[in-house]
C-alpha cells in the first residue's frame, strides 16, 4: 500500500494519472469536444460561487450522510458512470466499485465499461446502479436490461445525451478505437508505461464487457467499432423511455438533463431522478456550464419531481457543497475518480473520496453548518451565484 497522505487534492492525483497512464486513455477521460469551452466552463463556473464565513457558531458533530434513491450514502456523491474505465487501471471498474462500497456511497457501471455487468456482481456485494445507452438493436437493449436486473442492480440510468458523438480533437489525434490503433508514437508512449502495461497484461478485461459476446456479430474487438459506429440511436425520444422503464420495472434515473422544458418532460416521464449534466463538455461544445442551469432547473422540478443531481465539473467537496446550497439532492462525479484510479487503482479512489468528504466536512463548518440535509442558499453571497 502506497502513503498516499501527502496526496491533498484532486489536482495531485491528475499529475501521477498524466504520467502513469498511457496518453490516448488519459487524453480520452481529460478531453472535451472541439473547442473544450463547456469543459473549462463547468470547472470555471464553480469558482464565481463564494461561500458565507460565518464564526461562533457550535459546530461539533457535523453529519454528511444523507439518502439518493432512497438509499443511504456516506455523503451525497456517487461514482458516475465513464466508459472504459477498464483502461485508466487495468480492472478499473471492479476496483473503482469496491472503493465505493467501503466508503458507503454508490457506483454507477457504464454500458461502454471494459468489466462487465457480471464483473461487478461477482466482486462486490452491495447493490449498484446500471447506466445504459440505448442502442438501435432493441433486443440487444432489452437484455441488457434484463442482466442488470439479474446482477441485483438498484437503478438504471438512462443517458439521453448521447445520441450522436460530439467530436474530441485529442482521440482523432492519439488515434484512438477498438482496437486501439499501434502508431508509433502510441508504441513509443506504452514504452515509458511499463507499470501500465505489466498490470494489463495480468487481465484478461481488454475490451468491452457488456457488448463484446453479447451483441449480435460482436464476437471481437474488430467487429466492436464498427457495429458501435452504428448503434448509437438519434432517433430516440421521450416516448422510447415508456417502454424502458415498463422493462426495466424499478428505480429510474435520466442523465444528460440541461435545459428547464427537458427537465420538466422528464418529470412527465415519472423518472424517480434526473441527472444536470452536459456530459462533461465531452458532447456540445457551447454548451452552458451544468451548475449555471441547476437553479432553472430546481425551479422547474418544483418540489413533487424526481430527485435532481448534477455531474460536469465537480473536482473538489466544495464543489459539491455549491452544488448542495443550488439544490442539488446528490452529485456524481467522473474524472476526479478516473484521475484517483489512473493514479493509484483502488486506493487512489478511496483518497479521492476521503479528500472529498474532508473538503465538504470543513466548508460546511466553516458556514456555520453542521448538517448536510440543511444546507440552502443561505451559504452563498447573494447575488453571486447563478
Amino acid at each position: 500500500m502506497a502513503d498516499l497522505s501527502k496526496i491533498t487534492c484532486l489536482d495531485d492525483l491528475q499529475r501521477i494519472a498524466r504520467r502513469k497512464v498511457p496518453k490516448m486513455f488519459y487524453d480520452y477521460a481529460d478531453s472535451g469536444a472541439w473547442t473544450e469551452s463547456t469543459y473549462r466552463a463547468n470547472q470555471e463556473d464553480f469558482q464565481k460561487i463564494k461561500f458565507r464565513q460565518r464564526v461562533a457558531v457550535n459546530i461539533e458533530n457535523r453529519n454528511l450522510r444523507s439518502k439518493m434513491l432512497e438509499q443511504d450514502v456516506a455523503m451525497p456523491v456517487a461514482l458516475a458512470p465513464t466508459g472504459s474505465t477498464g483502461m485508466q487501471h487495468p480492472d478499473g471498474e471492479i476496483l473503482a466499485a469496491r472503493a465505493a462500497e467501503k466508503f458507503g456511497v454508490p457506483f454507477c457501471l457504464s454500458t461502454m465499461s471494459i468489466c462487465s455487468i457480471e464483473d461487478i456482481a461477482a466482486h462486490t456485494s452491495a447493490p449498484f446502479w446500471f447506466q445504459q445507452y440505448i442502442m438501435r438493436d432493441r433486443d440487444f437493449n432489452e437484455r441488457l436490461i434484463d442482466r442488470a436486473k439479474a446482477a441485483n442492480c438498484s437503478a438504471l440510468v438512462v443517458t439521453l445525451d448521447l445520441q450522436v458523438l460530439g467530436q474530441r480533437h485529442k482521440d482523432i489525434k492519439n488515434g484512438l478505437s477498438a482496437p486501439p490503433k499501434p502508431t508509433i508514437p502510441n508504441l513509443l508512449n506504452l514504452a515509458l508505461k511499463p507499470e501500465w502495461v505489466w498490470k494489463m497484461s495480468r487481465t484478461q478485461r481488454r475490451t468491452f464487457g457488456n457488448i463484446v459476446g453479447h451483441a449480435k456479430g460482436v464476437d471481437d474487438l474488430s467487429s466492436l467499432s464498427s457495429w458501435t459506429a452504428e448503434q448509437f440511436d438519434p432517433s430516440l425520444n421521450w416516448n422510447d423511455i415508456e417502454w424502458i422503464k415498463k422493462r426495466w420495472g424499478g428505480k429510474l434515473v435520466l442523465k444528460g438533463i440541461l435545459d428547464p422544458e427537458d427537465a420538466r418532460l422528464a418529470k412527465e416521464t415519472g423518472a424517480d431522478a434526473i441527472v444536470v449534466s452536459n456530459h462533461g463538455g465531452r458532447q456540445l461544445d457551447g454548451a452552458p456550464s451544468a451548475i449555471s442551469m441547476l437553479p432553472s432547473i430546481v425551479q422547474a422540478i418544483g418540489t413533487d419531481g424526481p430527485e435532481i443531481w448534477l455531474d460536469s465539473g465537480i473536482r473538489s467537496g466544495q464543489d459539491v457543497l455549491r452544488a448542495i446550497a443550488l439544490g442539488a439532492k446528490g452529485t456524481m462525479i467522473g474524472r476526479a475518480f478516473l484521475y484517483a484510479l489512473g493514479a493509484y487503482g483502488e486506493q487512489g479512489v478511496s483518497r479521492v473520496l476521503e479528500i472529498i468528504r474532508n473538503e465538504l466536512d470543513i466548508t460546511m463548518g466553516f458556514c456555520g453548518q453542521t448538517d448536510i440535509n440543511a444546507i440552502n442558499t443561505d451559504i452563498l453571497l447573494p447575488g453571486q451565484h447563478f
